[in-house]
């Protein structure tokens, strides 16, 4: 569904101008009504909604008596945020999100199939050397024999 990179602004609001290759898409999946939330990896996550729903209600269902389980629900469901597409293609990053990814003003979308990746622009860059390493034969064991 969603791939490629995009190098983005953030404007002075803190709202992110979804490229208008994905806007039509979006509008026709989700009526823009997306699903805003932090990565462990220092990035957001942004959902289409109908995606992130049952991504929520099976991280809901889980036990809370597992500790693990517990904080993984306190991560992603309570940092996700109702962001809404508006008629200029926008989604507004609540400050607490800029602060959790360090988003100050140019961003990086990441299109990651059924979702996007918003990251620092130089989180990314840092981000980018790491996947390099693939490149020297160090693939993790499930990609043994991959090739493109």
């Amino acid at each position: 569904m969603f791939q490629g990179a995009a190098q983005l602004n953030l404007d002075n609001k803190g709202r992110l101008a979804i490229p208008s290759r994905h806007r039509d898409m979006l509008l026709a999946h989700c009526a823009g009504q997306m699903v805003l939330t932090a990565d462990a990896d220092g990035c957001l996550l942004l959902y289409p909604q109908p995606e992130w729903q049952p991504i929520r209600e099976k991280l809901m269902r889980l036990s809370a008596f597992d500790p693990r389980t517990r904080a993984l629900q306190r991560f992603l469901v309570g940092h996700a945020e109702d962001v809404v597409m508006d008629a200029a293609g926008r989604v507004l990053i609540s400050p607490a999100l800029r602060n959790y990814a360090t988003l100050d003003k140019r961003v990086m979308l990441i299109g990651q199939g059924s979702k996007f990746e918003v990251w620092d622009e130089a989180r990314w860059q840092s981000q980018h050397e790491k996947m390099a390493a693939f490149t020297a034969g160090n693939l993790p064991a499930e990609l043994e024999g991959f090739t493109l």
